[in-house]
């Protein structure tokens, strides 16, 4: 079995296929880590004249990278871009020289490995094929985390096989400021619909007050799978709260 990151599987397609991507990019492409795209993107800033104080370059990058774990290149993030928006605005001029840059160097950056995979696998249906028939079998752990992208790699891999597995808790979903999608699970089933869900209620780790308790919290968000957790464990102490005056 091949035990992987989403990334570093994106790495391992790129690193193999990526020319057929027709973008300019070659296989010995390098990738950019977050401060590498902040030079980048300082450099961007300098170039088109916009003053550092009033867009940093990370309030950039972390637009960019926002866009990017939504699946949207320059052409669509731009077009969503309001006139009276400028700083908005700015980040769509500096995303397109940023790209330049990037495919000049034979680079790309972490959100880039996702984004390119997709599309590749998008557009060329010889890889898809070849990684459909390489991945009978596809586990995803944490899938309540997966965003947009790697929703639609999932897809992709599994479009001919359809043997999928996933694991997750829609109630432990705390990603969604990286583009974490909580519909990815809750509507699993109309994605897949030879599915079927085994709800695995029984905790081995709390008390059954703890769960009570959380259960009681959790059960008033409105989209949400329903479930009951229990134990075999004794009752335990009643919750309490204790507010101290520091850490220590």
């Amino acid at each position: 079995p091949m035990v992987t990151t989403f990334h570093s599987l994106c790495v391992r397609i790129l690193r193999q296929d990526i020319e057929s991507l027709g973008e300019g990019y070659n296989k010995s492409f390098t990738i950019y880590d977050t401060d590498d795209s902040l030079k980048v993107i300082k450099a961007c800033i300098k170039d088109i004249g916009f003053d550092e104080k009033q867009l940093s370059p990370r309030q950039a990058l972390t637009g960019i990278s926002s866009a990017k774990n939504r699946g949207e290149d320059v052409s669509l993030f731009t077009s969503k871009v309001e006139s009276t928006d400028e700083k908005r605005a700015a980040i769509a001029k500096i995303f397109k020289l940023y790209e330049d840059r990037l495919r000049n160097a034979n680079a790309l950056d972490f959100d880039d490995l996702l984004i390119k995979t997709v599309r590749l696998l998008r557009l060329s249906p010889e890889v898809r094929e070849k990684y459909n028939n390489r991945f009978k079998y596809l586990l995803v752990d944490e899938y309540q985390d997966t965003n947009p992208l790697q929703f639609a790699l999932i897809g992709y891999l599994t479009e001919k096989q359809q043997n999928i597995c996933v694991v997750g808790d829609d109630s432990q979903s705390i990603y969604a400021f990286r583009q974490a999608d909580i519909r990815n699970i809750l509507e699993f089933e109309n994605h897949f619909e030879n599915s079927k869900t085994i709800l695995l209620e029984q905790n081995y780790r709390s008390t059954q007050t703890i769960l009570d308790v959380a259960d009681a919290i959790i059960k008033n968000n409105q989209n949400r799978k329903d479930k009951k957790l229990w134990t075999a464990n004794p009752g335990g102490d009643r919750i309490f709260y204790y507010q101290a005056f520091d850490g220590d």
